[in-house]
């Protein structure tokens, strides 16, 4: 498991409410995690933000 697999997993609540913080056209669907899912769920991080994977990464792991 990646380092960003076990960051999610671990910390995923104060992960969500973060990024619904900051991006409140995120919806609890297109937050929605399932464990073995990290890449969907930075995929559609992606699509919704407009930002690469490498963006979408950086951005969990400096909240």
């Amino acid at each position: 498991m990646s380092a960003l697999a076990d960051q999610i997993k671990g910390k995923w609540h104060q992960i969500k409410g973060k990024l619904k913080a900051k991006y409140g056209e995120l919806t609890d669907d297109d937050l929605t995690y399932v464990e073995g899912k990290e890449e969907q769920l930075i995929g559609k991080l992606q699509e919704r933000l407009g930002k690469s994977k490498q963006e979408i990464k950086e951005l969990i792991d400096n909240l």
